[in-house]
């Protein structure tokens, strides 16, 4: 019976066990259910976190890209600003230069014109001066012809005519004009000067230069004291006798007395000195245009 007791017992309590398994089963498949949705839920959250871990390793390495760019790009505009800088320093200075360059161009150009128009005008009086002189050897020239054809009567021994210079020299010997170690003019003299003077009245505007000249010899005598005395008074002798007996204008009439010292020829020799005993008149052409054009009235 103590058997059976038991036996009723252990069923009694295995129906109480299965009976509390029962319960404890569906217990478990609820906390089953939600822990496997809790994890698939912190699975999912895992993985949200890790995506959003990945995107913000993502952004931070862009993040630092970008902050890699922008300071690259902050250098680079600031070496920029700086060339900027630089050019624009660089442009006023050559600015500053051109200005300067400009000034001083037109400082030159100022110049130029200045020099151009002063060579023009120089050029103009050198053309002026060279058309004077030209105009002043022809009538040298027309001169020198005109008196050769008034003395064509006389030797070359008595006379000679020359254009030097653009003056007309007539040298008169020695033997022409007077007897030795006088001063009164000879008759053929006189005749000379006499058709001189008459082409020279002619020509009223050339200028007459009379000049004395003696051979080396001393002479000393009541009347000269030396070669001076004799050659200036023979000037002048001659220059009375054109101014009286010829009425050339004395305003036009120069003497002077050149004494031994501008000799034609060496005193060496007869014939030398009688070259250097002569009396040259000098005819000068009017030079009042060549003056007037080297005064710049």
């Amino acid at each position: 019976m103590f058997v059976h007791f038991r036996k009723i017992a252990f069923l009694i309590a295995l129906l109480l066990s299965v009976s509390s398994c029962v319960v404890g089963k569906k217990k478990y498949d609820a906390e089953v259910a939600l822990k496997k949705t809790a994890q698939q839920q912190l699975d999912d959250a895992l993985k949200k976190i890790a995506a959003l871990q990945s995107d913000t390793s993502q952004l931070n390495n862009q993040l630092q890209y970008a902050r890699q760019e922008l300071k690259g790009l902050l250098d680079n505009y600031q070496q920029l600003e700086t060339k900027y800088k630089q050019a624009n320093e660089q442009l006023a200075n050559r600015q500053k230069t051109n200005d300067q360059l400009r000034t001083e161009l037109n400082r030159r150009e100022k110049e130029l014109q200045d020099k151009e128009a002063t060579l023009a005008e120089r050029e103009k009086l050198v053309q002026e001066l060279q058309d004077a002189i030209r105009k002043k050897e022809e009538a040298s020239k027309a001169l020198l012809d005109r008196i050769k054809g008034a003395l064509s009567g006389f030797n070359s021994d008595e006379l000679s005519i020359t254009l030097k210079d653009g003056l007309v020299y007539v040298s008169l010997s020695d033997k022409l004009l007077f007897k030795s170690g006088k001063t009164d003019v000879d008759a053929k003299g006189k005749q000379a000067l006499g058709q001189l003077a008459a082409e020279l009245n002619k020509n009223p505007d050339i200028q007459i230069t009379i000049e004395g000249h003696t051979d080396n010899v001393p002479i000393k005598t009541a009347v000269f004291n030396d070669n001076w005395d004799l050659s200036v008074m023979r000037a002048t002798s001659i220059v009375r006798l054109l101014t009286k007996e010829y009425d050339v204008d004395p305003r036009r009439l120069t003497p002077s007395g050149r004494s031994e010292y501008f000799p034609k020829a060496a005193n060496t020799t007869p014939e030398g000195k009688s070259q250097n005993r002569r009396t040259e008149i000098i005819l000068s052409p009017k030079l009042d245009e060549l003056y007037r054009i080297l005064e710049g009235k």
